[in-house]
């Protein structure tokens, strides 16, 4: 920036009066653009366009050191000062000698008689009579009047011989800017450029803090009072919702700043006392947000007060952390040794807990983890990066002190016998049972819970509900990034090609926002300062904060923001532990970490003992998973292993997804606190899993370790199923040898999905069934078959003749398995086995395909047709009927059919005005086919047709077919495959040997139809004209033509039709238009 000012711009007239005032003027001489671009103007950093050779007036005002003020003619709108002003500064700089020195104006006015400074000011005046016109015009007539106030002050102003001691002098800040600005920013609302901008302005702050300006301060107080005039904010509070993710990340940062500033450690108790003040002011307004995002007044939604004992009690806000540090003080003589030497240090070794030295009498600092990290992110943002180091050292010291002394207790207490064999006590729901307590501090994999409140056991109560990760001030963070920074490698060594943690697994964390350079930052090791210990560096400091960070057991906070906000704490923090190359001394630090942890007992997240609201440690178990693989493989297992656990649905021995309407996921996910995450914790745990899996393929008693810890833990049957595929797809890869193994765990799985989801609704259902047939085919024939002879526990009645054995019976499948003769007369028989089971169970969805797989077995295939006989009349549906009857004419068993055609007649029912109804073409269809086996079976199939059917138009249709062609004449069907049992027809061989006459109309069977089709006729049409509309004539007089034709069919049918139509003449007369119409058409 500074160079590209000075590229930009020529000065000159540049003068300095007296080191008080600079002005000059400014030019750009060249444009900034690209080479390859053409273009007559300047694009300034500042936001405005400049023309080549544009010349600015600038003016710059000095006070001891500090550039007090600014104005330039550029009159750019923006909280940094333009680069005309930049340059002016950098050329008085560089060029000093080359700035005209003058003496400040009074000294030269002094030096002017009565006509020289007649004539001054008459030329200033005309110089610049638009701007000063008015103001000297004022001036001259307040010196005329003797008594004016201006005659009453001896001597006049002089801006260009500085300023008086006692007056402030600090940066010039343009404060109207800064608070447009935000105004500005915060109307965009959520838009991305908006928080990126406000983000920046954060940065900008601590910038300044750093540099010691104290317009940090200043511009922080501006923000905040923007903030606080958002009008969202009295939105939100009116409506009672809560702010959005991204504003209430805004806050958060805002809060943790105002920390920092009144953490200053020279900031003197005045400017305490003014800080505190100004904050409490705005505790105390309405819309102020508060601690806790999630906030809810039980009893009084409007009102902000809650009451204990009768008083009230306001919420804590945003900003009463940095009232609480207000209260903090430097002052401590221990505290300021640690800051101030590297070598302090105790020669007498100290072994207690809360001692002020560890047993290699190095300082520790005791104090809540929060507040230790406020006070290292106050030191480095007010530029004390050295202290900061210093403090950041003894706080992890700190506490790698209190986790051992913790594990100590932990395992004096399982030896002495304090916990007894089992603990009561209530659970978050109120009520209370009985757990057995944990024998051993390395069992793998159990159910190792016990509740919080035992008076037996205090060390099973000490799980946190302020957790290190996911705290608004990011303690964790600010330890890591203290020391990793310590450690970071000059940008001059580091390499230019990105390198990745994990070829073989590597960790796609989700959900992360902020998206890492490409060139990651070069740690190396630096040694700490003063330590005794040589393995002891600023590198495996951090790594161990972060790793003791992670580990902590800590309580699910109750709101969606918290919880959210934790998981993506937790996200940052392994993926800049991920940007870390791990070497010997790192590994040592990982191994040490793991076995503490899993020994710590409840306080570690990977202990015994945890509380069942305790936070799952999948996400941070599968880093340490990957780390530790290739060193210790072992403890790499114990610790995915152990960190498979969900004590929180582990109450529940059945759950499952809250869509699969299971109800005991739906308790953990409506009851109070809700666990918002739950599907991203059970994600993360199906990751873990899925990764200790494919790193178990090549080991049996691993890989079963592995599989019976999934069963056991992973409760959700959407993400078993996704472990499953995962299994299946790491033991089939596209190139390379199959893993058998692994095939049969992804075989195991699947099974388990088909369990869990058989009574319960999981839209992914028939997935999951195509899935478990594709994994046995893989598997092999006896895993076909085992499904087949077993489908009662994995499928429903429909599944298992539908995709299952079906698909299992298909070409492609025997081709596919390459089986003998007598392997695939097994598996066919397993098949019809299922079929015949299926269709007893559940004839109506069931029987087409167990016929279908009995066709090829006489014996099977007549006892399913049996099943669909008895079932006919009780359960099954016509249309259910009609189906099978047709599978069966076209499988060459019209006898069959007709008999199902028969009773599938018995169910329908028409009624005069139903033409469309969607069993017509089934009720052709069972007409034809009686027609074409003979006049017996026609015979048989017209009453039914006649008592069921109330359609003219489908009957007088069915009239016209059957008198077209004598019955049994068509002989569609190939000689008969119906059974012996069944004789042939005697109409239907000599309908196929010599020539048969038509039906007559007037003989049964076509007689009773003729009569049924004129008598529906008759009732439709006085149905049709009792609700008859004008628009519906033309479809009427169509209709009548229709039935004319029918009419005419009967022997007396014209008589009929002509006394049906005089009947309409008289019935409805009134209907004047349509009986001009009638008699139109009919006379």
């Amino acid at each position: 920036m500074k160079e590209d000012c000075m590229e930009l711009v020529e000065l000159k007239n540049e003068y300095d009066i007296s080191r008080f005032h600079l002005s000059g003027e400014v030019t750009a001489c060249r444009s900034s653009a690209p080479a390859s671009t053409t273009t007559s103007s300047t694009s300034l950093p500042c936001g405005v366009s400049e023309l080549p050779h544009q010349k600015f007036k600038v003016s710059v005002s000095f006070d001891r050191c500090k550039i007090t003020s600014v104005t330039c003619s550029c009159e750019t709108k923006d909280i940094f000062w333009c680069q005309h002003v930049v340059a002016l500064s950098l050329y008085r700089i560089r060029n000093a000698e080359s700035v005209r020195l003058r003496v400040p104006i009074s000294e030269t006015l002094l030096q002017m008689d009565r006509q020289q400074l007649q004539k001054f000011v008459q030329y200033l005046i005309s110089e610049h009579h638009t701007e000063v016109l008015p103001t000297a015009q004022k001036l001259a007539d307040e010196i005329l009047q003797q008594r004016s106030e201006i005659n009453q002050i001896p001597g006049a102003p002089d801006p260009t011989a500085g300023a008086s001691a006692d007056d402030d002098h600090s940066w010039h800040l343009d404060e109207e800017q800064v608070c447009e600005q935000v105004k500005s920013y915060l109307s965009q609302g959520t838009y991305y450029n908006a928080n990126k901008q406000l983000n920046s302005l954060f940065s900008k702050v601590r910038e300044m803090l750093r540099a010691q300006d104290s317009n940090g301060a200043r511009m922080l107080t501006l923000i905040t009072e923007q903030f606080l005039s958002d009008p969202r904010l009295q939105m939100w509070r009116n409506q009672g919702t809560p702010m959005t993710d991204k504003c209430r990340q805004l806050w958060d940062q805002l809060g943790a700043l105002w920390v920092c500033i009144v953490l200053n450690p020279q900031c003197n108790q005045n400017e305490k006392q003014q800080w505190k003040i100004l904050l409490e002011k705005w505790t105390k307004i309405d819309v102020c947000p508060l601690e806790d995002p999630d906030f809810r007044p039980q009893q009084h939604g409007a009102q902000r007060d809650s009451y204990k004992g009768g008083a009230p009690v306001l919420p804590r806000t945003v900003f009463h952390r940095a009232l609480d540090a207000v209260e903090m003080s430097w002052d401590n003589m221990h505290l300021k040794h640690i800051l101030s030497s590297d070598a302090y240090c105790s020669h007498v070794p100290d072994s207690s807990s809360s001692g002020s030295f560890n047993s290699q009498g190095q300082p520790l600092w005791h104090e809540s983890l929060p507040l230790c990290a406020a006070r290292v992110d106050s030191l480095r943002s007010h530029g004390h990066t050295e202290a900061a180091l210093r403090l950041a050292v003894a706080v992890v010291r700190t506490m790698k002190q209190q986790q051992l002394s913790a594990q100590r207790k932990w395992h004096e207490s399982q030896q002495s016998g304090s916990c007894g064999s089992t603990n009561t006590s209530s659970t978050s729901c109120g009520s209370s049972r009985t757990v057995p307590t944990p024998c051993t501090s390395r069992c793998i994999g159990q159910d190792c819970v016990l509740r919080s409140g035992s008076s037996s056991c205090p060390l099973t109560s000490v799980a946190t509900t302020d957790g290190w990760v996911g705290h608004p001030l990011d303690p964790i963070g600010c330890l890591f990034d203290t020391l990793a920074d310590a450690s970071i490698v000059p940008d001059d060594q580091r390499p230019r090609t990105p390198t990745y943690f994990g070829v073989l697994f590597p960790l796609d964390l989700i959900g992360l926002e902020e998206q890492h350079n490409n060139i990651r930052p070069r740690y190396h090791h630096v040694p700490v300062v003063g330590s005794r210990d040589r393995s002891e560096t600023y590198l495996t400091l951090a790594f161990e904060v972060a790793l003791i960070g992670l580990g902590q057991q800590r309580i699910m906070p109750v709101g969606l923001y918290a919880q959210e906000k934790a998981c993506k704490q937790e996200d940052r923090l392994i993926a800049k532990l991920q940007e870390i190359d791990l070497d010997n001394s790192l590994v040592a630090v990982l191994r040490r970490q793991a076995i503490v942890l899993l020994e710590g007992g409840p306080t570690s997240g990977l202990g015994l003992g945890i509380h069942p609201e305790s936070i799952p440690m999948h996400t941070f178990a599968r880093f340490l998973f990957l780390s530790l693989l290739n060193y210790y493989p072992d403890l790499a297992y114990e610790v995915g292993l152990r960190a498979m656990r969900l004590p929180v649905l582990e109450e529940h021995e059945d759950s499952d997804d809250p869509m699969g309407g299971n109800p005991s996921s739906s308790l953990i996910i409506s009851r109070y606190p809700r666990w918002f995450t739950l599907g991203h914790i059970e994600t993360q745990q199906c990751a873990l899993s899925s990764t200790m899996l494919s790193a178990a393929k090549g080991e049996v008693m691993r890989l079963r370790t592995v599989l019976e810890s999934s069963q056991r833990h992973i409760h959700s049957s959407s993400h078993l199923f996704k472990l499953a595929q995962d299994a299946f797809r790491f033991a089939t890869p596209e190139n390379g040898p199959r893993h058998p193994t692994l095939l049969s765990v992804a075989f195991e799985l699947g099974l388990q999905v088909m369990r869990m989801t058989l009574s319960s609704l999981n839209w992914r259902r028939r997935e999951m069934v195509r899935w478990l047939v594709t994994c046995a085919t893989e598997v092999g024939v006896e895993a076909l078959m085992s499904i087949m002879q077993n489908w009662y526990q994995f499928f429903t009645a429909t599944e298992a003749t539908g995709p299952v054995a079906t698909t299992i019976m298909s070409h492609s499948t025997i081709m596919r398995l390459n089986l003998s003769f007598s392997q695939q007369e097994e598996l066919s028989g397993c098949a019809r086995t299922l079929a015949l089971q299926c269709a007893t169970k559940d004839p109506p969805n069931c029987a087409l395909n167990a016929l279908t797989l009995c066709e090829n077995e006489a014996l099977a295939f007549e006892t399913a047709y049996q099943i669909v006989i008895d079932a006919a009349s009780h359960i099954m549906t016509s249309s259910q009927l009609f189906t099978i009857a047709r599978y069966m004419e076209h499988r060459g068993y019209p006898t069959r059919a007709y008999k199902l055609a028969m009773l599938a007649m018995k169910n329908v029912h028409l009624a005069y005005n139903q033409d469309t109804h969607p069993a017509i073409n089934d009720i052709h269809w069972a007409c034809a086919l009686s027609h074409s086996l003979g006049k017996s079976e026609l015979t048989n199939m017209i009453p039914l047709l006649v008592k069921n059917v109330q359609c003219a138009t489908v009957l007088s249709d069915i009239l016209r077919r059957c008198s077209m062609t004598a019955p049994g004449m068509s002989c569609p069907h190939p000689a008969s495959l119906d059974s012996n049992k069944h004789h042939s027809h005697p109409h239907r061989s000599r309908g196929c040997a010599a020539p048969i006459k038509p039906l007559s109309y007037d003989r049964p069977p076509l007689r009773q139809l003729l009569e049924a089709a004129v008598a529906a006729y008759i009732n439709t049409t006085h149905s049709r004209l009792t609700h008859i509309s004008p628009r519906h004539y033309g479809d009427f007089i169509d209709f009548l033509t229709k039935a004319r034709d029918t009419f005419i069919l009967a022997h007396d049918g014209h008589a009929q039709f002509t006394q049906l139509i005089e009947n309409m003449k008289v019935a409805y007369k009134g209907k004047k238009k349509l009986m001009f119409l009638v008699k139109e058409r009919f006379g």
